[in-house]
């Protein structure tokens, strides 16, 4: 910053929400993929949308290869998996009732497939249990995406929703009802990790912007920052800082992956 930015309190030029979007494309573009990144695929370690018991905990952990692994460490589930925060609501009466499963929706499809086969199954399951409201967390880029078009349909189908998180250009790309951003590392959609009070707080603002949000694709920005020096925005797939043999290293890295997931896939099926 420069003294005249200093001293009238301008934010440096890179605080500001990280372009997932340009960012991922110029990034597998320059690990020596040719084809330009397409928002529609994604590998993945399952294949249809699931579901668990919201009654019990659970080991629920995110391998996505696209998740901030620099300046996170995916270690605390409290920031991408918030079941705790919604019975901590339902024992205080602050909502009426937890539904009994939770669900998971795969981000290795289309859009087709994503809007008429994933979607619509988990609407379905939603209906089953009696559900008004979901509340969606996703964690990678992609997941952003597809839990974008999950809640598009949900609302489409009379059930409310609010996504919570961190990649706000895909999010308000794909134009969602309800949206809690928070200028966070991807995985931390629900908070800040191993630090309750700011987990409980994201929950809760979520929760109160399912319920007054006061128009169709409301964006509220939760006021919690990750630290008080916003360069780790720099870093993420952020092909201007990375070296041509770091480049190529993660491309083996990707495609070793890709590997992993296709021998999941031929054995599941």
């Amino acid at each position: 910053m420069t003294p005249i930015d200093d001293q009238a309190g301008f934010a440096p030029d890179d605080d500001a929400p990280i372009p997932y979007m340009t960012r991922t494309r110029e990034y597998y573009a320059a690990i020596g993929y040719t084809t330009p990144y397409r928002w529609a695929h994604y590998v993945a370690k399952f294949y249809s949308v699931y579901d668990g018991d919201a009654s019990k905990n659970h080991d629920l952990r995110i391998s996505h290869i696209a998740y901030d692994r620099v300046h996170t460490s995916a270690d605390d589930s409290g920031t991408w998996f918030p079941l705790p925060q919604l019975w901590r609501l339902a024992r205080e009466r602050r909502i009426g009732a937890v539904g009994p499963r939770f669900f998971g929706a795969p981000t290795n499809r289309s859009h087709r497939v994503t809007i008429e086969t994933d979607a619509p199954e988990i609407l379905a399951r939603c209906r089953e249990d009696g559900v008004d409201a979901a509340m969606l967390v996703p964690n990678c880029p992609v997941c952003h995406q597809t839990l974008s078009l999950v809640a598009r349909h949900l609302e489409a189908n009379g059930i409310s929703t609010v996504v919570m998180g961190c990649a706000k250009d895909i999010v308000e790309h794909a134009a969602v009802p309800r949206f809690l951003f928070s200028d966070f590392p991807l995985g931390n959609s629900a908070g800040k990790p191993h630090d309750p009070d700011s987990q409980a707080f994201t929950f809760e603002l979520a929760l109160r912007v399912l319920a007054q949000a006061p128009a169709a694709q409301t964006t509220v920005q939760s006021p919690l920052r990750w630290s008080a020096d916003a360069s780790w925005k720099r870093d993420y797939n952020n092909v201007a800082m990375l070296s041509a043999e770091e480049l190529a290293r993660r491309r083996r890295e990707f495609d070793a992956q890709k590997e992993i997931a296709r021998g999941l896939r031929e054995t599941a099926a």
